[in-house]
C-alpha cells in the first residue's frame, strides 16, 4: 500500500469527470488499497480517486471509525426535504472551510472488488461525504456549490494561500 499525494485545486484532474472502473485487476486492487491508506489519517473523511491523480470512479471514506470504499458509485437518492448547513472542507483545498448546504441523507450504489453490488448511505457527515465525493468523481469541487458571495471569498482566500 502507498500513502498517495493529494492533488490540489488547479490540477486539471480534479475538473475532469472520472471514467467507470472496468475490469477489476491488480491495478484496481492497488488503487483501493491506496485510497484506504491515504484516507486513514486524522482529519480525513473522504477521498476520491481523482484526488490522488487517478481518473476512475472510486472513493474511500473514514467516518466514525469506519474506513471503506466503493467503486463506480452513483448518487441514487438524497433527502429532498431535509438539509444540513455547515462548513465543508476538502483535502484538495487544504486548510479552508466554507458553509455549504447539502442534503441531510444520501445514498450511492456501486460495486466492490468482487464486482458485487455495494451500497453506501448515511445522514449528516456520511451524507455530506457521499455527496462531496460523488461531486469529485463528476469533476466538481464543493466550491462550485457555494453561494456567489461565499465563492468569491473562497477564491480570494485560495489566491492568498497560493493554491
Amino acid at each position: 500500500m502507498a500513502f498517495r499525494e493529494i492533488r490540489v485545486i488547479g490540477d486539471p484532474v480534479l475538473r475532469t469527470p472520472c471514467e467507470p472502473v472496468g475490469e477489476i485487476d491488480e491495478h484496481i486492487k492497488q488503487l483501493v488499497e491506496d485510497l484506504l491508506e491515504t484516507v486513514d489519517a486524522d482529519g480525513r473523511a473522504g477521498l476520491a480517486a481523482n484526488q490522488i491523480g487517478v481518473g476512475l470512479r472510486a472513493f474511500s471514506w473514514n467516518i466514525d471509525g469506519e474506513v471503506d470504499y466503493i467503486l463506480n458509485p452513483r448518487l441514487v437518492e438524497v433527502s429532498e426535504d431535509e438539509y444540513q448547513d455547515g462548513d465543508e472542507g476538502c483535502l484538495s483545498v487544504p486548510g479552508l472551510f466554507f458553509p455549504c448546504q447539502r442534503a441531510w441523507y444520501a445514498r450511492a450504489e456501486g460495486i466492490d472488488l468482487d464486482g458485487k453490488p455495494k451500497v453506501v448511505e448515511g445522514e449528516e457527515l456520511m451524507g455530506r461525504c457521499i455527496q462531496h465525493e460523488c461531486d469529485h468523481l463528476d469533476g466538481h469541487l464543493y466550491l462550485d456549490r457555494l453561494d456567489r458571495l461565499t465563492r468569491r471569498k473562497a477564491f480570494k482566500e485560495i489566491r492568498e494561500k497560493g493554491l
